[in-house]
């Protein structure tokens, strides 16, 4: 019992008994010890591997930036990072991280010492820049020759065109540039020069001041929303965008240098494509995107005109930045807003503005509409006095309106593959519609010049569905006689615009151009066939006659897709053969049916180039050597003697053409000068073919029916950064 409670030695007492502890040897600690034990031994030896393994280290270029690295050190591979960036990928014992600080400090003191330098430069040339802008000033070309005009010295500024010394400094200011410091790298001056710089193009301060002027004259009338008594600056400050959307309206017609248009469009693209990628914050891109829908830039081929989707992007930046909601504008963003009244009454004419123009693009290139007429743009009768719009922007808006109800009354059935109305709806409808356009025109009153050519558009938009119409209904004819009225009153009004600086059309919008077109395709249809003995053919084809001239007048580029389309209508009317009487048949049929509909309004001109080519084909022409040589308009002669249709082209003539076809009409009554341009030069080039498509796809949304298939004998100066030829 004594032995209870106590501890057991027996493991620890020696055999002599004294007590005294002996050690265990490894062996018998191995064969005491529990099987986890041996774990134990097993992690000391890993671990004393691990200390003899060299430690291994990431790269310089990972190290600087904190990122893991996958570097192999034996045998030596590059990680993965530094492959992919093509980076020099080395491992220094010495290497230290440099910090953003003293970077940013290293790169303001290269910013003086080269400040530094260009002053030298100034000092030593004042008047190079100077001397060469005389000399370029002496270089006049009228605004559609700059395409056939080779000249040695290019009408913008290039950076090979200036001291080699001072644009090198410049440039490489340029590429250590750090906008705290306060350098703007495109707004530089050179002695008593200023100038701004878009990539390699730059426009001195005198161009921009001629630039915004030209602008505000002839461009600004018909889409009335930006301030005129801010300076060049203020736009620029404001948004660069917009400061150079409106220096490139403005050099659509300048006669100055005649380059700058071309040159601008591929720097200004991609200026537009880089603001849209970095998420805009600022409400003023989406009156840069305005601008550009309106007056885009010059193109040969539909399927490289960006105008449609830059219109759907307008209206969801426009969204996203909260302007269909002016007075709410902190809903939409995570900063402090305080709104003035200036700026909102600015950002609520910029949504008006915004849905304008997008109904006039979906309208244009017969698609359905991204606008949204919500309560902002219904409160003009608001006692808020922010809310409402200036008279000439709020009736052209209630114009679009109505051109929105006629979309979606006639072209957006849900019932119909294509969306059109069932035929025993539609009469009934296209009565309540012009009812509405009645009403719309005497509240209207008398508007100026411009306003009224928008509104006979939209009358010219509601009776182009007579197409549509079935022609066994009795009310067709009259049908087809509203849609000849509405033609010709709105062809009469674009060729008679002027305000109060003179003829204007020329400067008119894109949406104008495609509505003239369509005007042109109506009235080559109806001329040829048995609508004919109802109307005054002699004045028909005279007005088609001015019809073609004036969409050669609205062209800014030689090959650009109104000189193209006035050369189509011009061969669909000499191959349509019409001859100088009435036609004897004046029975109905269905000759203006539409086999081409989805494109809304616009059908018909894709119908009619349809028909063309069919018509082309059918005949057993050679549709290649024909379109290689179209009938030349500014003379009597075939472009070509040798072309396989030479002989052909003798039996009738083209619009302006004096020939042997008594039918067509004489010289055109509209001048170029009426229509605010200089004469077009005669200098003729040869561009090449190869444009046709045997698989053409008639039905693809993204491309016009014509794109490659004509070939004008004309050069054409292609954009920088967009492509101009040939079907994407």
């Amino acid at each position: 019992m004594s032995s209870v409670g106590r501890p057991s030695v027996s493991g620890a007492v020696g055999s002599d008994g004294l007590g005294q502890p002996m050690k265990r040897s490894v062996a018998m600690a191995g064969l005491d010890s529990s099987p986890g034990s041996i774990d134990d031994v097993d992690e000391n030896e890993a671990r004393e591997e691990k200390k003899r393994q060299p430690v291994k280290r990431a790269c310089n270029e990972c190290r600087q930036q904190k990122l893991r690295c996958d570097v192999v050190q034996d045998p030596y591979m590059a990680c993965s990072r530094c492959r992919r960036l093509k980076l020099d990928c080395k491992i220094e014992s010495n290497f230290k991280r440099v910090g953003k600080r003293s970077r940013n400090a290293e790169m303001e003191r290269e910013i003086i010492e080269l400040r530094k330098q260009i002053a030298n430069v100034h000092a030593n040339a004042p008047a190079s820049m100077s001397q060469q802008h005389q000399s370029l000033q002496q270089t006049q070309l009228t605004p559609k020759a700059e395409s056939s005009h080779v000249s040695p010295v290019a009408a913008y500024h290039t950076p090979s065109a200036m001291s080699a010394d001072h644009m090198g400094s410049q440039e490489a200011v340029a590429s250590l540039l750090d906008l705290r410091s306060g350098f703007d790298p495109n707004y530089m001056r050179n002695g008593n020069h200023q100038f701004k710089r878009i990539e390699d193009v730059i426009v001195l301060l005198e161009k921009v001041t001629e630039l915004f002027d030209l602008f505000f004259v002839f461009y600004h009338p018909f889409l009335p929303f930006l301030d005129r008594d801010q300076s060049p600056d203020d736009y620029y400050n404001t948004s660069p965008l917009l400061f150079w959307t409106i220096i490139s309206v403005g050099a659509r017609r300048y006669q100055t240098d005649t380059h700058l248009l071309n040159s601008l469009a591929g720097p200004v693209s991609r200026l537009v494509w880089s603001t849209l990628a970095d998420i805009p914050q600022s409400y003023h891109v989406v009156k840069a995107l305005c601008l550009l829908c309106t007056w885009p830039f010059p193109t040969s081929s539909t399927s490289t005109d960006p105008t449609f989707m830059l219109c759907g992007m307008m209206i969801q930046v426009a969204m996203q930045l909260g302007l269909h909601r002016p007075s709410h504008t902190q809903d939409f963003s995570k900063f402090r807003v305080e709104l003035m009244e200036e700026e909102l009454r600015d950002k609520v004419r910029t949504w008006a503005i915004c849905n304008i123009v997008a109904q006039r693009v979906a309208t244009g290139y017969g698609q359905p509409p991204s606008t949204l007429y919500d309560w902002t743009l219904s409160s003009s009768d608001t006692a808020d006095q922010n809310f409402k719009l200036p008279e000439n922007i709020r009736s052209r808006l209630e114009i679009e309106k109505f051109c929105d109800k006629v979309t979606k009354v006639l072209y957006t059935n849900r019932r119909d593959p294509v969306g059109l109305c069932s035929d025993q709806e539609r009469s009934a409808l296209i009565s309540f519609l012009s009812r509405d356009y009645d009403e719309l025109e005497q509240v209207m009153g008398h508007n100026d010049s411009i306003t009224s050519l928008y509104l006979r558009a939209s009358n010219l938009h509601l009776h182009l569905s007579a197409f549509f119409d079935d022609p066994t209904e009795k009310d067709y004819r009259e049908r087809l006689l509203s849609l000849y009225v509405a033609t010709t009153s709105f062809l009469e009004t674009a060729m008679n615009l002027e305000t109060e600086v003179g003829p204007v059309l020329s400067y008119s919008p894109y949406y104008i151009y495609q509505m003239m077109v369509a005007g042109g395709c109506t009235l080559l249809k109806l001329c040829k066939s048995f609508f004919a003995s109802h109307i005054d053919m002699e004045y028909a084809k005279g007005l088609f006659n001015r019809t073609i001239w004036a969409v050669r007048g609205v062209s800014v580029s030689n090959n650009d897709l109104p000189e193209r389309l006035a050369e189509v209508l011009a061969q669909m009317w000499r191959l349509g053969g019409t001859s100088p009487e009435r036609p004897t048949n004046t029975d109905v049929d269905d000759t203006l049916m539409l086999k081409v509909r989805c494109r809304m309004s616009m059908s018909l001109l894709f119908d009619s180039v349809w028909r063309w080519r069919e018509d082309v084909r059918t005949r057993g022409r050679n549709l290649e050597a024909y379109l290689k040589n179209p009938t030349n308009p500014d003379s009597g002669a075939d472009s070509s003697a040798t072309s396989s249709v030479g002989a052909m082209r003798t039996m009738s003539s083209t619009p302006g053409v004096s020939t042997a076809d008594p039918s067509l009409a004489p010289a055109p009554v509209l001048t170029q000068n009426t229509l605010g341009m200089q004469a077009p030069s005669n200098g003729m080039g040869n561009l090449p073919s190869g444009f046709m498509e045997p698989n053409y796809e008639v039905f693809d949304p993204l491309n016009w029916l014509l794109d490659g298939l004509v070939d004008l004998p004309y050069s054409y100066s292609p954009v920088p950064g967009v492509e101009t030829q040939g079907i994407a």
